[in-house]
């Protein structure tokens, strides 16, 4: 007698989604709380460039743990288990880490533009106390945008198969939130990476026409190396484009569908895309940075902060095996 086809791949879904989502939200929130750590105690990597990436490290903490690890316990009971609270607070985090993090993104390419293509006036735009100025700006912006979430979002109960599931959803229909949707889109999506195309081209242009050795080996800010620092986060802003593009489609193409595209395989790809770029940023600081590099190292040696434990060893495997 053979079993119920649609419970097996259900029992397949559900394994595949916890394993990959909690491996990812694992290795994320680790790899962010390092660059945290590292940064608020170590020095010289006090830079206003790396108080963006702090910035970024804790919106990215924000939408693993508000998405991401929700996300699981979706896949694990089916329901959702977090009451009306829980409901209101996770869709207002999810999305204030999401445009944070956007914001951050733009705010340290801008940095870069300024620190390389005007770097007289970088010596007093760019600094550490004007980025602290520029973070607080961006994190008061996104909280008071974002508490719209509050009184668009609650708790609906659906009958499927006999059952009735929680959901944590939209008070109205899909069709009321386009303008947000295609304001979120242009905002925090098209407009960053439109401004990064053409910052960073016009840093590329730099870079090339201007030998580096005009430029200082090391700033007052602590730049060791103008190219190397671009680099790393061009490469950023890229993966935040490439991997943010398979969710961000969707949402658009089902905005002119008469019936939403939900399968659920490719929604699961779709958020494996999201957790990713919020998990992957720690990784391409430890590949492309020496100083990260060897202040995750220094970290990681710490037994007092981080003891021996499985997550711990890891992670820092994970950073050993990409240098």
């Amino acid at each position: 007698c053979s079993g119920d086809p649609s419970s097996d791949l259900l029992v397949e879904y559900k394994v595949i989604s916890v394993l990959i989502v909690f491996l990812i939200c694992a290795l994320g929130i680790v790899g962010n709380v390092m660059v945290i750590l590292v940064v608020l105690t170590t020095k010289h990597m006090r830079t206003p460039t790396n108080g963006y990436l702090v910035s970024l490290a804790v919106a990215d903490l924000m939408v693993l743990i508000a998405a991401g690890l929700p996300s699981i316990a979706d896949s694990l009971f089916g329901s959702w288990i977090f009451g009306h609270a829980g409901c209101l607070c996770i869709t207002y985090f999810q999305y204030l880490g999401i445009n944070a993090s956007s914001c951050s993104i733009t705010a340290f390419t801008i940095e870069r533009y300024i620190a390389i293509c005007h770097p007289i006036k970088a010596q007093f735009l760019c600094t550490l106390s004007r980025a602290k100025k520029i973070i607080f700006g961006v994190w008061v912006f996104t909280s008071l945008y974002c508490v719209m979430w509050f009184y668009l979002s609650d708790i609906q109960q659906v009958l499927y198969k006999n059952m009735t599931i929680i959901m944590c959803a939209y008070k109205v229909s899909r069709n009321l939130y386009l303008p947000i949707y295609f304001f979120d889109f242009g905002i925090f999506f098209v407009l960053p990476l439109t401004l990064a195309t053409v910052l960073y081209g016009l840093i590329a242009r730099i870079l090339f026409l201007n030998p580096l050795p005009s430029y200082p080996k090391e700033d007052k800010n602590g730049y060791d190396n103008f190219s190397k620092v671009t680099k790393m986060l061009a490469v950023v802003v890229v993966l935040f484009a490439v991997l943010w593009m398979p969710y961000r489609t969707l949402v658009v193409v089902n905005s002119f569908l008469q019936e939403a595209y939900l399968d659920t395989w490719f929604l699961l790809f779709c958020r494996t895309c999201v957790y990713l770029n919020s998990a992957i940023n720690p990784l391409i600081y430890n590949a492309m940075s020496q100083k990260f590099r060897a202040a995750f190292r220094r970290l990681c040696r710490c037994g007092h902060l981080w003891g021996k434990n499985a997550e711990t060893v890891l992670f820092c495997s994970c950073f050993r095996s990409v240098q």
